[in-house]
Order: C-alpha cells, then structure tokens, then sequence
C-alpha cells in the first residue's frame, strides 16, 4: 500500500519591537536571567495589560503579504495551563477571532508551483525560558529566566496542504523571507526568533479522510525540520503496516539521534479553557489602517523575482539567488540604478 504524507505547520515568528506585547519591557536577548521584566510579564496580582500599537501593525505587514482576510475586530483569549515558565497560568492568545484569516503563499519545489493555504494568523505572548544546569553545582537543578515572556509572537497556521518534507521546507522558507523582508522578525532561527510546530499525518493514496496526526515541537533549524517530518512519516507508515495505530500525541525531536520521541498526549483546545481575556477590550481594525499598511509594503520576493526576469532580461537561477535577500537585492538595484 502507498501512503501519503499530510502535513501542516505552526510557525512562531518573534517580532522585531522594542518592547513587548503588553508591557514597556526590552525584548533584547541575551540580558542576564530575569533583568527584563516587571510586574505585567511577571504576572503580578492587580496589573493590566496594555496592547503594544507596534504588535499590530507588524501582524497586519503579514497578514496583508500573504493575502490574508484582516478582520475588522478581533479579540485576545486566556489559554490556560500551567507550567513554570508561566507565571500567570496562562498565555495571552488569540483563538476564536484572530486578527487574519484565509491567507496564501506560493512555493515551488523541483519545479513544481503550488499555493499552500494559511488558515490563520494571530497575535500572542511568549512564555519564559528554562534554563537546566549544567555545572556541577547547579546538575539536576532547573532555573526560570522570564525575559522572555511576553515577548510579542506572530503564529501562522497553515492548512495541512503540503505533501513531502521538501514542500514544507520551501513554504517555511518562504515565510521566513517574507518576515525578514517585511522587518517584522529578525528571522533568527539559532536564538528561537522563528521557529515551528509541524502536524504530519500519513493517509493512504486516495484516501480523502486524514489520519491521526503527531505534533512535533519546537524545531529551530531548516535541516532538523525535515529530518524530523521525514522520520516521522516512515515512523506511522511502518507502525501502521505492522499492524499498530498511530496516537495523537506531541512528540519532541532529537537531533543527535535523528529520531522523534513521545512527549505527552496531545491536548485538544477545549483542555486549554480558552476565553476571552476580560483585561483587553476586542481590537478594531479600521479599514483605512490596513489601506496604509499595504501602500508602505516593500516590493515583495516573488515580485522582485519576476521583476528581474521580465524587466532586467536576467536567468531565473540568478534572479532568485538575488532576490532571496533583501539588503543583496537593493545592492543590484542601486548598481543598476547606477550603471
């Protein structure tokens, strides 16, 4: 029997302000532990959060680049867990009225162009960071660094459209030179800037009806995001064909051995309790704001590309290598511009 993968991914973009989604705070990285924090990212009793303007227009620079559906009010939601880099018990998220919807990017793989959906963009905070000893002094002892939470976050959940881990390496790609474009998110993968959740399922050729999918966590590197979907596509294929079923679970990456490994069963929303956070009032977004976002758009990679081509008579090998990079492709055209 054939099988066919089915995968969809959540990218988690960090945005490039200055300050977080709810507070005054530095988002710089690399301060020393819990040196960027206050009473608000600390979850204090008694404190409001207030909307970072920023956040916004930096999610709707996404939302219109990929042809999402803005929607004129959306709302933010408590997602509640707990865990102990969490101080409030819950995330601050968006759920059932995110702020863009229904969008789509094009990627091509060997040559083969497809539309992959985005089924929805949203605005959330991040969490804190564990930090597990690695001294003598502090082994077998975790620490709580909270600089990192609420950090403003762009999550981009896509339809599961795509079919091999190839395709989903070249619409991650894509993503990330749209965000580094658009200067919404620095795009670092090393420092957890932009990084991904991938839902694989495999199906049997023809068959209509998705399998049961794993969640694989937390992936910051191109090539550990393949060698993840594509271990774990042959991991259900051949549990199902020795007779076993594929559970629903999240399952964590390990890249020294190159395997995945189970990691908790997988929570569905309704376990997170979502509802809308009752401290932040529903976003309004008016129609005029998203008119001036889109006519402050830079010239885009897929129209950059084309650019080259049709205009500057350039092979389409070079027009991508140029056009994959921002500061590289203003260089030529200033050298043009110039000659």
């Amino acid at each position: 029997m054939e099988f066919e993968p089915v995968i969809g991914l959540e990218v988690h973009a960090q945005l490039k302000t200055k300050t977080k989604i709810f507070c005054s705070c530095s988002t710089e990285f690399g301060a020393p532990p819990n040196t960027h924090t206050c009473p608000v990212c600390l979850g204090m009793p008694g404190v409001l959060p207030v909307l970072n303007k920023k956040v916004v227009e930096f999610t709707l620079r996404m939302a219109v680049a990929t042809h999402c559906k803005v929607n004129k009010q959306s709302r933010f939601a408590r997602k509640n867990y707990f865990y102990p880099d969490l101080p409030k018990g819950y995330q601050i998220s968006q759920y059932e009225l995110p702020i863009a919807s229904n969008g789509w990017v094009l990627v091509d793989t060997n040559g083969e162009v497809r539309k992959i959906g985005i089924n929805r963009i949203h605005m959330e905070e991040d969490a804190g960071k564990l930090v597990h000893g690695d001294t003598p002094d502090t082994a077998g002892v975790s620490m709580v660094d909270l600089n990192r939470a609420c950090t403003p976050l762009l999550e981009i959940v896509s339809e599961p459209d795509m079919r091999s881990a190839d395709e989903a390496i070249a619409y991650l790609k894509k993503l990330h030179q749209i965000v580094v474009y658009l200067g919404v998110c620095d795009g670092n993968l090393e420092e957890g800037s932009f990084r991904c959740d991938a839902n694989v399922s495999v199906r049997p050729s023809g068959q209509q009806e998705f399998g049961t999918r794993a969640e694989l966590k937390n992936i910051n590197s191109f090539r550990f995001i393949k060698q993840a979907i594509d271990y774990e596509v042959e991991r259900q294929i051949d549990l199902i064909e020795s007779g076993g079923k594929v559970i629903q679970e999240t399952r964590l990456f390990d890249s020294n051995t190159g395997m995945t490994r189970s990691m908790r069963g997988k929570e569905e929303a309704h376990d997170y309790r979502y509802f809308p956070d009752p401290d932040l009032v529903p976003l309004v977004i008016s129609e005029a704001w998203v008119d001036d976002v889109r006519a402050t758009l830079p010239e885009l990679p897929d129209a950059k590309r084309s650019r080259f081509v049709d205009d500057l008579g350039l092979p389409v090998y070079d027009a991508e290598v140029l056009a994959s990079d921002r500061e590289l492709a203003d260089y030529f055209d200033a050298c043009v511009q110039a000659s």
